[in-house]
């Protein structure tokens, strides 16, 4: 094709396309900003007019030397399963997520009564497709796009926010904050991030019972006695690429049970932010001030789980484990012994759950399913884990939108 015609199809295409932009675009637009390292066709920019120079990109060289395609990219099959792998070694995706990291929990001692619950991370490495040991963070969250991860360093709450290239493995930017931060989250589109402040770390344990035979002594979550009071003091909103952000002090409200993290998230629409384990489910505006619940979001009792559908016409429930429809109050659909992850698209579901034929009354055999609204098809994409957090084998998932 010579560079007339390159034009003119170029022009055509942008004359009968609808741009709209994604979920993650600000992510993606830095991945394509990353590529473009190698030397442009200066040919075609002289060869054509100032106006069509202004409509039309030059296009670049790629070096098939310096292909920096991520796994996520480099495979776009539907379903990407291995259901032999327990845990997963190799990415598992479905529809529009992947499965971005997952992780274990283990407490590590302090003192003879007090302990810290420590995230030990496999991080999906872009470059590889596999997952990788991440022991350098205590705290992972992972952007639309899957090229960037907001991490956070041992010991919490810590005072900076590193922003990770999941190609590179290297920290590209830190991000300074002046209050101790150990939870983060980043919105829909990917444009910002919610950093949750603490007086002392969310993740501490305190002895309760000792056992006599040293077997399985009974910890549980508080930085003090009285148990289960939360230190959380308010949030950070920051923007990721200005690394500019305001604090606002929004404090845990008293008893909070074993949900002592309680960490900010982003409603669907990516214009409040909301406390992930409180079962009241409180909103709060960009400033600190408690709204009302989104209409959409009504059905959703606790701030974990799928929640509601890319097209905002469904809610999964992480509690009750029932998808709800969000114009009416009756059921959409049931589905026994499941828990709602994440959405892979308008119909269908990551979920929790036993996979058919193998249902036997235990929750040993619980694995990563895909289910579809209102059909009886499961496709299973993991290998089983323990369903308890007191045995090794129980870990985490962590989704983001591919």
């Amino acid at each position: 094709m010579n560079v007339d015609e390159l034009v003119r199809d170029s022009l055509r295409g942008q004359a009968t396309e609808t741009v709209s932009v994604p979920r993650g675009f600000a992510d993606r637009v830095l991945t394509v900003r990353r590529r473009r390292r190698t030397r442009r066709l200066a040919a075609v920019a002289a060869a054509t007019t100032a106006a069509v120079a202004i409509a039309v990109a030059v296009p670049t060289l790629e070096s098939g030397k310096d292909d920096v395609r991520l796994a996520t990219e480099k495979n776009r099959n539907d379903v990407i399963a291995h259901p032999d792998q327990l845990p997963p070694r190799d990415m598992i995706a479905a529809g529009d997520v992947a499965l971005a990291a997952y992780y274990t929990l283990k407490n590590v001692k302090q003192t003879d009564d007090r302990a810290v619950a420590v995230r030990e991370y496999r991080l999906l490495d872009q470059k590889s497709g596999t997952y990788e040991k991440a022991a350098k963070w205590s705290f992972i969250d992972v952007a639309p796009g899957m090229r960037t991860a907001a991490v956070l360093e041992n010991d919490l709450p810590t005072k900076r926010i590193g922003l990770l290239d999941l190609f590179t493995g290297e920290v590209e930017r830190w991000i300074p904050v002046d209050r101790g931060v150990a939870g983060v989250r980043f919105s829909p589109d990917g444009s910002k991030l919610v950093a949750t402040t603490y007086s002392r770390n969310p993740d501490l344990q305190y002895l309760v019972v000792r056992d006599p035979d040293g077997k399985k002594d009974d910890w549980r979550p508080g930085s003090e006695r009285p148990c289960c009071l939360s230190s959380r003091t308010g949030f950070y909103l920051i923007d990721v690429d200005s690394g500019k952000g305001s604090w606002n002090g929004v404090a845990s409200p008293g008893h909070v049970g074993n949900h002592v993290r309680q960490d900010f998230a982003f409603s669907h629409d990516g214009k409040l932010v909301y406390p992930t384990l409180d079962s009241g489910m409180r909103y709060y505006d960009f400033e600190g001030n408690q709204v009302d619940q989104p209409a959409n979001e009504k059905w959703l009792h606790w701030g974990y789980g799928a929640g509601v559908s890319p097209n905002g016409k469904l809610v999964a429930t992480g509690s009750v484990h029932d998808v709800y429809s969000v114009k009416q109050d009756a059921d959409v659909v049931q589905v026994s012994r499941r828990q709602f992850l994440a959405w892979a698209d308008n119909k269908r579901l990551v979920a929790w759950g036993c996979a058919p034929k193998t249902c036997d009354g235990k929750d040993g055999n619980r694995r990563l399913l895909l289910l579809t609204i209102g059909s009886d098809k499961v496709v299973q994409l993991s290998g089983p884990r323990r369903a308890s957090t007191d045995y090794p084998g129980y870990w985490i998932p962590l989704f983001a939108s591919r």
